[in-house]
């Protein structure tokens, strides 16, 4: 019973990861088609020159439409820095061109800082689909420190339209964080009405030429819940049925906060007046790569906004949060700082097999536990070490509990054999002598189920934080230079084995001691006289069945299951040792009537 719900649990795990990988990963890719760029309208408007008839006020008027595009000047740049980041603003659209992260390297052992919005679909925050104040339109700037820059515009001579950036400083503030400001001014002496507009969230890219892309996407939180919309779900085709690639996907809702990210870093802007909505973008990034190669393409998004009709002489202001860094559980989760739920952006229950393991409520719990061993122990693998063994630890009465019960088990499977085989033609009697054994030695069949509900919860969700932790990017431990990629010792070039995941036959240690310990366990394991050989089988191949699994996924994972195996290798081996339970109760079966109806004759 114990072998049985465990083979069952690692299958569902492995079924569900691996559906999950075969999916993400080799979808079919759409035809080639054009790159997108940037709206360049040359409008009047883009030029701030009167219209040729009356004024623009509202969506329906033409002179808000695109017209002959015209060149725009060269585009201006300043920066706004802090020990964190260096902010890249430009005069197109008096928005950011993109941002360093000086505390987080681009590429490991070589300078420099990883840099988002550095393909960018449009600069950040930058208007959308409003000639003369989007991205083609030239700011002028007024004024610039190390830690504020302020741009204007005036549109035909009747709305004067003021951006400022700011980074923050100070206490209840994060150094991520960059507060901007958006003042219209209505210099007209009639009511100046905006069509309803969106700006832009930024560029979401590859984190190199390796990443495909799985978890690059874009969404928002509407005060309650959040969803998000992967890149590869506007590309097109499928499994069953192709579908043509998607321009662009609207989320009508309201938006408290929405955001583009790829698997370690995010954009997250925060207005101080929900939005309306949110458009999302699969863009592509690199017009030089073929259609199918998906490093080619990115994602972004637009968050939808209103702004209210301003009167004769009066001024608006649209306010908004932007962060542009590491998705670090920790530091999101400061509600002191960030107070609009915008941890929730690490998204840690994206598909139906985290939510059935409840990924959004072990997750964060086990961010939070190795984070806290880590203020301990500077080092992220002895913290994932440490982390490993106490939750072993707090498990550990129910494990021991588990095994006992194995144990017991295995001393009375000849009676359950017994019974089998006499009341093989009567399922009631067999029932009822085989609840009779359960009670009589004091064995619940389901004992074995308890590590599995307990620990499956467990791994799923420490999966789920190694989708997002930026924590662990980089992050060496022993022979392994990064704890959120393979542990390569060696490699021996390119192979072609699309369905294993592997495009490079690499050495990686601990997948195979994760394999191997795993199958030393097995082997401690009370087996039952009566196993069935295919399902015995079935066990002895579940570890290279593991190794092939999780081979070339981040190294973390694997020691997490390495130590969680040699620590439950401990355990057995102590259990073994230990006086053997009170034999089975000799439960006499013919005291139980066989009324199995005779079989008629001819």
């Amino acid at each position: 019973m114990d072998k049985k719900n465990t083979a069952i649990g690692i299958l569902l795990l492995a079924g569900a990861v691996a559906s999950y990988i075969f999916s993400a990963k080799y979808a079919p890719q759409p035809p080639d088609r054009p790159a997108i760029t940037a709206n360049s309208s040359g409008s009047t408007l883009a030029r701030n020159e009167a219209p040729p008839a009356g004024p623009a006020q509202t969506p329906a008027d033409a002179s808000f439409g695109a017209s002959t595009t015209q060149p725009a000047a060269p585009a201006e740049y300043v920066e706004l820095t802090n020990s964190h980041l260096t902010v890249h603003l430009t005069t197109a659209g008096g928005a950011i061109d993109h941002v360093e992260l000086l505390q987080h390297k681009a590429v490991l052992g070589l300078m420099g800082s990883y840099t988002l919005n550095a393909a960018a679909y449009a600069p950040a925050l930058s208007f959308a689909e409003l000639p003369g104040l989007d991205a083609a339109a030239r700011y002028e700037l007024v004024s610039h420190t190390g830690s504020e820059a302020v741009y204007r515009t005036v549109l035909d001579g009747r709305l004067e339209v003021t951006r400022r950036y700011t980074l923050f400083s100070g206490p209840g503030t994060d150094p991520y964080q960059i507060r901007h400001e958006t003042t219209f001014r209505n210099l007209g002496d009639k009511p100046f009405t905006l069509p309803r507009t969106a700006l832009n969230l930024g560029t979401a890219a590859p984190l190199n030429e390796q990443d495909p892309g799985t978890y690059l996407d874009s969404g928002y939180y509407n005060g309650d819940k959040t969803e998000f919309t992967r890149r590869d779900e506007l590309a097109g085709g499928g499994f069953f049925s192709r579908t043509a690639p998607l321009p662009y996907l609207d989320k009508v809702a309201p938006v408290t906060w929405a955001a583009v990210k790829n698997q370690f870093f995010a954009s997250i802007l925060t207005p101080d007046q929900p939005g309306v909505g949110l458009r999302i973008r699969r863009v592509k990034i690199d017009p030089l790569k073929p259609a199918a190669d998906r490093t080619a393409y990115g994602v972004t998004g637009e968050l939808q906004v209103e702004i209210k009709p301003i009167a004769a002489g009066a001024t608006s202001t649209w306010a908004a949060t932007y962060y542009a860094g590491p998705k670090e559980y920790s530091r999101l989760s400061a509600s002191a700082v960030f107070k609009h739920d915008e941890d929730k952006v690490m998204n840690f229950a994206p598909f139906f097999f985290n939510k059935i393991f409840f990924s959004g409520v072990f997750a964060p719990l086990l961010i939070t536990l190795m984070t806290w061993v880590h203020a301990w122990i500077p080092s992220w693998g002895w913290a994932i070490v440490v982390m490993t063994i106490l939750l072993k630890v707090v498990t550990l009465p129910f494990t021991l509990a588990a095994s006992r019960s194995a144990k017991r088990m295995q001393k009375f499977m000849p009676l359950l054999t017994e019974v089998r085989e006499k009341y093989k033609d009567n399922p009631t009697k067999m029932q009822e002598a085989t609840l009779r054994i359960y009670k009589e030695n004091k064995v619940n069949p389901l004992g074995g189920c308890i590590p599995i509900l307990i620990t499956m919860p467990l791994f799923v969700g420490f999966f789920a934080v190694l989708q997002g932790a930026a924590e662990l990017r980089f992050a060496p431990f022993l022979w392994a230079s990064d704890l959120t990629a393979a542990d390569t010792v060696y490699s021996f070039g390119l192979v072609t084995l699309p369905l294993l995941g592997l495009t490079h036959l690499n050495i990686n240690i601990l997948p195979l001691l994760m394999g191997a310990t795993q199958f030393y366990q097995m082997q401690l394991t009370p087996t039952a006289p009566n196993a069935d050989p295919a399902q015995a089988t079935m066990m002895k191949l579940m570890p290279v069945m593991m190794i092939l699994f999780f081979y070339n996924f981040a190294s973390a994972l694997a020691l997490y299951s390495t130590v969680n195996a040699v620590f439950t290798i401990i355990q057995q081996m102590i259990i073994n040792r230990l006086p053997d339970p009170v034999a089975a109760t000799a439960t006499n079966t013919d005291g139980l009537k066989n009324v199995t109806p005779k079989k008629k004759k001819g």
